[in-house]
C-alpha cells in the first residue's frame, strides 16, 4: 500500500508529544484536514518551563513543535515562529513561537484559537489539539512511595515509577473527544513514554474515547533508548501501562525499525532511520510503513 492510498482513510488521529507526534505529522501532512493531532501540554523545561515559572498557562513547546513541522518552508512566518532568542538578557533561550501563542492567551483566546490563527498563518490544513486547555503536570510516585512533580523531575528518575498521574486532574479539550470518536486510524506516537506518550492517555475522557473506539491503534515505538528511567521498559511494558491508562488492550498494530521489512501479526518491523539524524524517523519510510499495517487485517 503507497502512503498516498492513506487518502482514502476518512480520520486520523495520532496522539502524543511534540518531537515524536511533529514528525508523524509531518509525514502524514498530505492528508490535509483528514489528519488531526492530539498534543501533551505538560512540558516544564527550557522556554516554556521558564514561561510556566512565571504565568499560569499549558505548556506551548510541544504544540509549537507540531506546528513548526508541519509549516511550510521556506516562508518568513515560519521563520519567525521557530526564533530562538539569544544574548545576555533575559530573552536568551526564548522561542518567539512560545511567547506568541502565551501572548494570545492572554488576550484571552483559549489556547485551540490561538493554534487555529498560527495555522491561518502559516497555512497548515492539519488540525492540532492540546489534550487539555487547563494547566497540569505529570506526577509519579517512585519506590518508595514518594511524589515526583514535573515533567522534568520524572524524566530523572532512576526507576521505573510505581504510578503515573496528572497533577491537578484535567478535562480534555472539547474537540478533542469527537476527533477520537470519528477517527479511522489512531496512531500513538513515538516519544518519551512517561512525559510524552502516556499524559493524554491518563486524562478519562480521552482513555475512555480510545477503548470505546472502533478506529485501528497503531503504537509506533522510539528508534532509540531514551535517557530516562523508560529506557528499562520493554515493549511487553510500555503495553501494559497504555492498557491500564485505557483499561483494555486497544493496540491492534505497532511499528519498529529494523533493517529489514517484516511484517507481523502485531508487530512490524520497517527500516525508518532518517538519513540526517539516527533518532529521527525517516518521514517517507514512515508514512508507507503506515500505509502498509493500516492495509493489515486487525
Amino acid at each position: 500500500m503507497m502512503k498516498h492510498e492513506l487518502n482514502s482513510v476518512d480520520s486520523i488521529v495520532a496522539i502524543g508529544g511534540g518531537h515524536g507526534l511533529g514528525r508523524v505529522l509531518s509525514s502524514l501532512s498530505f492528508l490535509g484536514p483528514k489528519l488531526t493531532g492530539i498534543v501533551t501540554t505538560t512540558d516544564n523545561g527550557g522556554s516554556t518551563g521558564r514561561i510556566r515559572q512565571d504565568e499560569t498557562t499549558i505548556a506551548w513547546g510541544d504544540l509549537r513543535n507540531c506546528l513548526s513541522q508541519l509549516a511550510h518552508r521556506p516562508a518568513i512566518g515560519t521563520m519567525l515562529f521557530d526564533h530562538r532568542f539569544n544574548g545576555d538578557n533575559e530573552l536568551n533561550g526564548h522561542n518567539l513561537g512560545n511567547i506568541i501563542l502565551h501572548a494570545l492567551e492572554q488576550l484571552c483566546v483559549r489556547p485551540l484559537e490561538a493554534i487555529k490563527l498560527i495555522r491561518t498563518i502559516l497555512k497548515i490544513e492539519t488540525r492540532v489539539i492540546p489534550m487539555s486547555e487547563s494547566p497540569t503536570h505529570p506526577s509519579a510516585l517512585n519506590a518508595q512511595g514518594e511524589t515526583v512533580f514535573g515533567e522534568m523531575n520524572v524524566d530523572d528518575m532512576k526507576e521505573i515509577p510505581s504510578q503515573l498521574t496528572l497533577a491537578p486532574n484535567v478535562a480534555a479539550t472539547c474537540e478533542a473527544l469527537p476527533a477520537i470518536n470519528k477517527a479511522d486510524i489512531i496512531i500513538i506516537a513515538p516519544g518519551s513514554f512517561f512525559t510524552s506518550v502516556m499524559p493524554p492517555l491518563l486524562i478519562p475522557s480521552i482513555a475512555n474515547a480510545i477503548k470505546d473506539s472502533s478506529a485501528k491503534v497503531i503504537l509506533i515505538d522510539n528508534l532509540t533508548s531514551e535517557p530516562s528511567c523508560a529506557s528499562s521498559l520493554t515493549l511487553d511494558d510500555k503495553i501494559e501501562w497504555i492498557n491500564q491508562s485505557i483499561s483494555t488492550n486497544r493496540i491492534n498494530k505497532i511499528i519498529r525499525n529494523s533493517d529489514a521489512v517484516d511484517i507481523g501479526e502485531l508487530v512490524s518491523y520497517f527500516p525508518l532511520v532518517s538519513d540526517h539524524h539516527l533518532g529521527l524517523h525517516h518521514k517517507e519510510a514512515l508514512a508507507e510503513a503506515i500505509a502498509t499495517v493500516v492495509s493489515q487485517k486487525a
